[in-house]
């Protein structure tokens, strides 16, 4: 059944008219980004007869997503001049890596951070994926097959933390179902999600875990790695992904706290139980959810940016509602 705040028409029609689509997602992208974005370029390239392509700006992508229609196919450059764009998971332009101020854009994400970028947004926060906004606007508009499904299917689960997230609800696990129906399957996609894990994700993990520090009362756990622990276990940012929830998964902590030490700047993953850490992340210039967030610090050391990310959330208060409960 079609939403009827979603613009299914203005869409076909952007698609129509355009001479070739460019399908992006954003920087270091995760398995919502990359599933998503292969969905789409599934479904174009099969549906109509537009020149399709690809492309993200990041060298290093999720290797277990590779068994995704379309893994292969992912550039790190645009090379279709003038195309319609459209933009996954992608929650502000500069999130894209290139330069595409002025162009024609379909924006598609579930972020609350989402700046409305693009000419059309197809942005709704009350949607636990990207992917989940998109299988319901573009399986109005074409025939969903097993690849496409299979892709849409992938970037749901990771997004949802195997349906373990708060935003998980009755419609969830409907358009899950619905894509099983057209054709994914549940336990392919669980084998590649949790047995292709790389060695440097396990080295980089013991590296991390052996940081790990607590703060206000145990309400706040801390883990990071530097740029010679990454350097020395090999590891890349698909590897670092989820190490944040081994931090949240404590019994008393509520907001975690992961920092990469990189040579642009310290990234940082914020996850959280209940409380709003997206409002940390604003305050960074980052964006993501209630309960997800994160930022990079360009001109700060490592310890240095914990320490004021660490100041920064006790002077939001994020956590005096826990502290009186305790």
């Amino acid at each position: 059944m079609k939403k009827k705040h979603f613009p299914y028409e203005e869409v076909a029609k952007k698609i129509e008219e355009a001479n070739a689509i460019t399908i992006l997602s954003h920087m270091n992208p995760d398995a919502d980004a990359v599933g998503t974005a292969l969905g789409i370029y599934a479904l174009l390239r099969k549906h109509t007869d537009k020149k399709v392509e690809v492309a993200n700006w990041s060298r290093a992508l999720p290797q277990y997503l590779d068994f995704l229609y379309g893994f292969g196919k992912i550039k790190q450059k645009i090379e279709y001049e003038e195309s319609l764009l459209i933009t996954c998971d992608c929650g502000s332009l500069d999130r894209l890596g290139f330069g595409v101020e002025g162009r024609d854009i379909i924006n598609i994400d579930h972020h609350q951070s989402n700046t409305l970028y693009g000419s059309v947004n197809v942005v709704d926060t009350a949607y636990a994926a990207s992917s989940q906004v998109a299988f319901e606007l573009f399986g109005s508009l074409y025939e969903i097959d097993a690849e496409t499904a299979t892709c849409f299917y992938a970037a749901l689960l990771s997004d949802t933390r195997y349906f373990t997230t708060s935003n998980v609800n009755e419609k969830v696990f409907y358009a899950a179902a619905d894509m099983v129906s057209a054709g994914a399957k549940p336990d392919l996609v669980a084998k590649h999600f949790t047995q292709r894990r790389s060695l440097s994700s396990f080295r980089i993990l013991e590296r991390a875990l052996r940081s790990l520090t607590l703060h206000e009362d145990a309400l706040i756990a801390v883990l990071s790695v530097t740029q010679e622990d990454i350097v020395q276990t090999g590891a890349t940012m698909p590897d670092m992904d989820g190490i944040v929830d081994y931090a949240r998964s404590l019994a008393t902590v509520e907001v975690a706290l992961f920092a990469m030490e990189m040579p642009d700047g310290i990234r940082i993953s914020l996850r959280s139980k209940v409380v709003d850490v997206s409002k940390v992340a604003l305050y960074f210039g980052g964006g993501g959810h209630r309960v997800a967030a994160g930022f990079t610090l360009k001109k700060s050391g490592l310890q240095e940016s914990i320490d004021t990310i660490l100041e920064k959330i006790k002077q939001l208060g994020i956590l005096d509602e826990k502290k009186k409960k305790k």
